[in-house]
């Protein structure tokens, strides 16, 4: 089940970026080719003016989800210098209240943005171009928060579990599990991550 959940937010933030791209692409064309006098005839009819704000919206709802998919591969980026310094034990401890108080967080902007969503549904505000229902873009905020607050608790689970944090690889090569792994030469020992309890970081270590 949560392989699909994994799969399925990647897919909606690909295809929420995908889109986003092509339709400013779209955008350019049209306003560009607007302009040369052979096209113009065949352009000037088609309104493109709520490509801009569809694009927003799209951006909102991947940035949403993106934040969720950074929580669950580690990829957000926290200065952790002093965390890193201390015992296990205590690094254990502030790990856990990090991560809690980052459920707790997204977990209540997730039911404040549900109780907007519910009293702007009883509403007929739109959006001023696609004239699109309001409660709709907002819809971003909850079900974003509480996929984001879902993985805190699943990361929570994880490392109460195992000592481990995900760690997002930024020298990794999807199709390149076979080159070794002490091969990763742009591996750097930042700080901006706490480090794992049970010390399986991978990566090389700066000699």
């Amino acid at each position: 089940m949560l392989k699909i959940l994994d799969h399925l937010e990647e897919w909606l933030i690909a295809c929420l970026m995908g889109a986003a791209t092509l339709i400013t692409f779209a955008a350019v064309l049209h306003r560009y080719g607007s302009g040369v006098p052979t096209l113009q005839p065949y352009l000037a009819p088609i309104n493109m003016a709520w490509a801009q704000e569809l694009t927003i919206y799209l951006f909102v709802w991947m940035a949403k989800f993106g934040a969720a998919y950074g929580v669950r591969t580690g990829i957000h980026v926290g200065v952790d210098v002093l965390v890193n310094r201390l015992s296990d034990n205590k690094r254990r401890v502030l790990i856990v209240v990090s991560l809690l108080a980052g459920a707790l967080f997204t977990g209540v902007v997730g039911t404040l943005g549900t109780n907007f969503v519910w009293a702007i549904g009883h509403t007929d505000q739109t959006s001023p171009d696609l004239e699109a229902p309001m409660w709709l873009v907002y819809l971003a905020v909850p079900c974003g928060s509480y996929l984001m607050c879902f993985r805190f608790l699943q990361v929570l689970a994880g490392f109460l579990r195992t000592g481990a944090l995900p760690k997002h690889d930024h020298t990794h090569v999807e199709g390149m599990e076979d080159v070794a792994a002490d091969s990763n030469w742009f591996a750097l020992d930042d700080n901006l991550h706490p480090r794992s309890l049970n010390n399986d970081d991978k990566g090389s270590k700066r000699p």
